[in-house]
């Protein structure tokens, strides 16, 4: 059982940025796909970036493509969404996930109920 721990939230001003860590316990980090999720008051969890096992394919929903990067570091077990060109509707609890699949194969938007293992969240908020 994979545990998932995310930090890195916080307040910011719009246009500015952060950097969000998703630490995991337990082993074979490296052979499964990881995701970053979103969910803002009142809305649906939505998918925001996803990465492949070695980091050799990502794939970023819309609103965020050209200002988040996923990236992952096996050796620590952790995955990162730097943020930049932060958006007050980038407000959100911010959630990693690991894809139930062995390596993870990414041609486009994943379907969320392909992750199995979630962590508690970590709160953004983007000030005017």
């Amino acid at each position: 059982q994979v545990q998932l721990v995310e930090s890195g939230g916080g307040l910011v001003q719009a246009g500015g940025s952060l950097r969000l860590s998703c630490a995991a316990s337990g082993r074979a980090f490296s052979s499964f796909g990881m995701g970053w999720f979103r969910q803002a008051p009142g809305k649906e969890r939505e998918f925001v970036a996803v990465i492949n096992w070695n980091g050799g394919t990502t794939y970023y929903a819309d609103s965020v493509k050209g200002r988040f990067i996923i990236s992952r570091d096996n050796a620590k077990n952790t995955v990162y969404l730097q943020m930049s060109s932060l958006k007050i509707e980038d407000t959100a609890e911010y959630y990693c996930a690991r894809d139930r699949r062995l390596w993870g194969s990414y041609s486009g938007r994943p379907d969320i109920a392909d992750f199995g293992s979630w962590g508690q969240g970590t709160q953004v908020t983007v000030s005017s």
